[in-house]
């Protein structure tokens, strides 16, 4: 209270009693694979599609991350953020692959390694009248733009040796001299530079796995907490082109379920692996990746959309896209509704068409299967975790329990060193049930009448003094979820009228 000591008029600012409780975002997505360029291991925040091409790079061959985040943006995805891999250790120099060197007279010439970009030379005269016949100018672009500008000589002795010059000054190109005696002046001539391959050749589970003092991999995604879904589109293109084997497979998927687990606010996406029908699906669910848990979800089979970079259709992991449409499920419905049911965009077909006696082997182990139907597109047909337990079977329960603790958590920060009294429990129970009334108004909770809907205790019963001792204050809460009709059953019967029956 403050002390008045003179006459007059005086105005406080009071807390009001209620302290609303706002909903966290729901569809904030992490990707962890391989780029055309870009900072390795780091995760790196992208708005939009332009903005990861600006940083990582466009569509490019054997990687579909890029793929994955198109996905993600066409089909209503927000905000994400990039993990690159297939690179060194943080803090190494990365080994990116060096350019083909194209010949230049008696010089080869060649992109440096970890240069992005289009890159090409040109040789033209040298500047001043009459210069020397060995002097030439190399003009360096890259994507298009004069970027470097060199005046050199075939003169081994001069100070200007156009291959010293480079090595010097260019931060660009390299070249290296042909094993002959005097070298000759180059013609007039524009070659342009071959680009890298932008794969790696080689990627282990470790750099999956990452560091989390050093936020590489999935332990520099421990330090984002807005992420709530996780994917990992090249892990299954690694082991296409032999890089990792099922085994790495594994031990990748897992640590990203652990991930998932112990962060508790956000689910991973998985992919099965290329090439396999429904029962060999179901094999590998069961008896070799056998999977348990309510923090992720398996989509099957794989999607072909149309690829930029080779002017065709390929097919993709589906979990980029996958996270999109919960993206758009969440905005357009809410995190209660299971995200199914829903037409992808971008895919044109499927890698095997399912029928219904197929989804009958894959929906009960928790494969949540997309299918094409006629006059409908392609949708998602499944909204399941892998999950053994009923409680946690449906992916739209685990979504809606994760929004609605970390929306009270971080609304109710202001309770820590509050006193530990009657009244501060009248707050808790206050403002929890403002927030939960409201979720239940949207449909996400079940039941007609909020007391049917959920509970909210804070009181003497559950905090008795020697919680309070200790500095602990105790509120539970009960909420009835709302569960997806997964089955629809109409049942049918012939009907007669009796009363017609009856003679008179």
């Amino acid at each position: 209270m403050p002390q008045y000591l003179s006459p007059g008029v005086y105005v406080e600012e009071v807390q009001s009693g209620a302290r609303p409780i706002e909903g966290v975002g729901t569809a904030v997505a992490a990707f962890v694979g391989f780029a055309e360029r870009g900072p390795f291991h780091r995760a790196t925040l992208v708005a939009n599609w332009n903005q990861y091409v600006q940083l990582f790079g466009g569509f490019v061959e054997d990687a579909y991350l890029p793929h994955a985040v198109y996905g993600y943006f066409a089909n209503g995805g927000g905000a994400a953020y990039v993990v690159r891999v297939g690179g060194t250790p943080e803090g190494a120099q990365p080994q990116q692959p060096a350019r083909e060197p194209v010949r230049l007279g008696d010089l080869r010439i060649a992109a440096l390694p970890g240069v992005d970009g289009d890159v090409s030379v040109e040789v033209a005269d040298a500047d001043g009248e009459n210069p020397p016949d060995d002097r030439f100018k190399l003009l360096v672009r890259q994507n298009g733009k004069v970027v470097e500008t060199h005046d050199v000589t075939t003169r081994k002795n001069a100070k200007n040796y156009v291959a010293t010059q480079l090595a010097e000054r260019s931060k660009l190109v390299g070249v290296t001299e042909q094993p002959t005696g005097a070298l000759a002046r180059p013609d007039k001539q524009t070659v342009s530079l071959p680009a890298a391959a932008t794969a790696p050749t080689t990627v282990d589970a470790q750099e999956y796995l990452g560091d989390p003092e050093a936020r590489t991999g999935f332990g520099g995604l421990e330090s984002v907490d807005e992420i709530t879904i996780v994917a990992v589109p090249d892990l299954m293109g690694a082991f296409q082109r032999g890089l990792i084997d099922l085994e790495g497979v594994k031990t990748v998927q897992l640590a990203l379920i652990s991930h998932c687990e112990q962060m508790g606010d956000r689910v991973a996406v998985l992919d099965t692996p290329p090439g396999l029908n429904a029962q060999r699906v179901r094999t590998w669910r069961q008896d070799e990746a056998g999977y348990d848990s309510r923090y992720a979800a398996l989509y099957y089979p794989w999607i072909k959309v149309f690829d930029p970079a080779g002017g065709r259709t390929t097919l993709v992991p589906p979990s980029g896209h996958v996270a999109g449409v919960w993206a758009r499920s969440d905005v357009e419905r809410g995190v209660h509704k299971a995200p199914a049911n829903e037409v992808i965009r971008g895919a044109v077909d499927l890698e095997t068409g399912l029928s219904k006696s197929e989804q009958d082997l894959l929906n009960p182990v928790g494969v949540n299967c997309v299918r094409a139907f006629p006059g409908r597109g392609i949708r998602i047909w499944g909204a399941r975790t892998l999950s053994s337990d009923p409680a946690w079977r449906y992916l739209n329960v685990r979504r809606l329990f994760n929004f609605l603790e970390e929306s009270i958590l971080l609304g109710t920060q202001w309770v820590v060193f509050e006193p530990n009294d009657d009244r501060l429990w009248s707050s808790i129970r206050r403002n929890i049930t403002a927030f939960l009334t409201e979720q239940w108004r949207q449909g996400a909770l079940f039941g007609r009448t909020p007391a049917e809907a959920f509970y909210v205790k804070c009181d003497r019963d559950n905090n008795p003094q020697e919680s309070i001792d200790l500095g602990q204050v105790v509120c539970e809460i009960g909420v009835a979820p709302v569960k997806p009709a997964e089955f629809v059953v109409f049942r049918l019967a012939q009907f007669s009228d009796s009363t017609s029956l009856v003679s008179e």
